[in-house]
């Protein structure tokens, strides 16, 4: 019997390369048990974290064309020079923010008459994100950090976590080093990458405290702190903080962040944050004896945003870089002990790819795949749909001057 819908699993395209993969072998083989009307297709491709052999070995048929699929699935951006006219492409397009480092894409898009849909916009009827890859992104994001603090004071070594096999390896080998009892270390956000980022924390025997003992106490034991906006903000005209209205008129507000830089040896950022947000602090707070901080693991990840010294984005294969407060320059990591340890790598989830594609799997198939192969007028995807057939949807109009540029 003919199939009468094809999903393709894209190679990715994007550089540096991301080995993630959308399904993995098994929930594909899971997925094609539960609807026999719908066939998979992978693309080869030899940097994927599951190996062709892999796909393969279960009867998942690798093809190079994927132009007879209806439906093509990748993670990150794709290049602009595959795009196969009239196909639906579902991925993390990264351009509903205007974003102009993917504009050439987004055009080509548009031109094919390619319809879009953003895993980024998958979202319940609360405005909750259905599909993410944020834990492991905390995980990993959170690992990097203590990482970065065993090169620089020459206390411990742990393995990069690409070079693990996997999360338990990576978790291992962490539980074996000791942290320096009074350690403080601040972790912004209150979501799923926060999460993550206390998980690996939990794994290193660090222990939470509360925001108000966390200023103003010293402990004998590694600590951290989990600190959301109502803590290192407050309202200008000295109102009581209202998360809705922060939400809603960020600029309403100003930076209450100092007193947490007194008292912190290593910031991991997992918070979202809007551009009409105050900044957490500044590049002169940074040269001030009193900023404590000396490693930064920037999972946020926002060039040029409340985070003065995340000047630029670094790679899984070179994560580290010095900013020297004083001069507001980057140098090379650790080549200056005055220096602070910057991470800010904006694929973490890259670095375990088997078990992020493993979880992002999971909550693609429980949440959207069910209406998206059934072909179900599905709310949830209407709101992901940012392209219909290479027209701009009502929901992302806003967007019109962005690509006509």
């Amino acid at each position: 019997m003919t199939k009468t819908l094809r999903v393709g699993i894209l190679r990715e395209t994007r550089n540096p390369p991301d080995r993630r993969v959308p399904l993995t072998p098994p929930q594909i083989t899971a997925l094609e048990e539960t609807y026999p009307d719908v066939q998979f297709f992978v693309q080869p491709s030899d940097i994927r974290c599951y190996s062709n052999e892999e796909y393969e070995y279960l009867d998942i048929p690798l093809k190079e064309d994927l132009k007879d699929c209806d439906i093509l699935l990748g993670v990150k951006e794709i290049d602009k020079r595959t795009f196969i006219t009239g196909k639906t492409y579902m991925f993390f397009a990264h351009v509903a923010k205007k974003q102009l480092h993917n504009l050439d894409m987004f055009r080509e898009m548009a031109q094919r008459k390619l319809t879009l849909v953003d895993f980024e916009y998958l979202t319940d009827d609360k405005g909750r994100r259905v599909v993410a890859f944020g834990r492991h992104a905390g995980i990993v994001g959170a690992y990097n950090g203590l990482r970065a603090r065993g090169i620089k004071t020459n206390r411990f070594k742990l393995k990069p976590a690409y070079q693990c096999h996997d999360l338990d390896e990576m978790w291992a080998g962490l539980r074996k080093i000791e942290l320096q009892p009074g350690l403080k270390i601040l972790v912004t956000g209150e979501g799923r990458v926060s999460g993550g980022v206390i998980e690996t924390l939990n794994v290193a025997n660090v222990v939470q405290v509360r925001p108000e003992d966390f200023l103003n106490r010293e402990f004998d034991v590694p600590v951290f702190c989990q600190a959301g906006p109502q803590h290192y903000t407050k309202h200008k005209g000295g109102r009581e903080f209202s998360f809705t209205q922060f939400a809603r008129f960020p600029q309403e507000y100003e930076s209450a962040f100092q007193p947490f830089a007194e008292v912190t040896d290593i910031l991991i950022t997992g918070h979202y944050w809007d551009p009409r947000s105050p900044h957490f602090f500044s590049s002169e707070d940074m040269k001030k004896p009193e900023f404590r901080i000396t490693v930064i693991a920037d999972i946020s990840c926002d060039i040029n945003g409340p985070i003065p010294s995340t000047c630029r984005v670094t790679t899984i294969s070179d994560p580290f870089y010095g900013y020297n407060p004083h001069l507001g320059l980057e140098e090379p990591a650790f080549s200056r002990p005055s220096n602070i340890t910057v991470m800010s790598i904006d694929n973490l989830p890259g670095e375990l790819p088997r078990d992020a594609s493993q979880d992002f799997g999971r909550m693609l198939i429980n949440n959207v795949l069910h209406d998206l192969l059934m072909g179900t007028d599905s709310p949830m995807i209407s709101r992901a749909t940012i392209l219909k057939n290479g027209n701009l949807t009502s929901r992302y109009s806003y967007l019109n001057d962005y690509l006509r540029v």
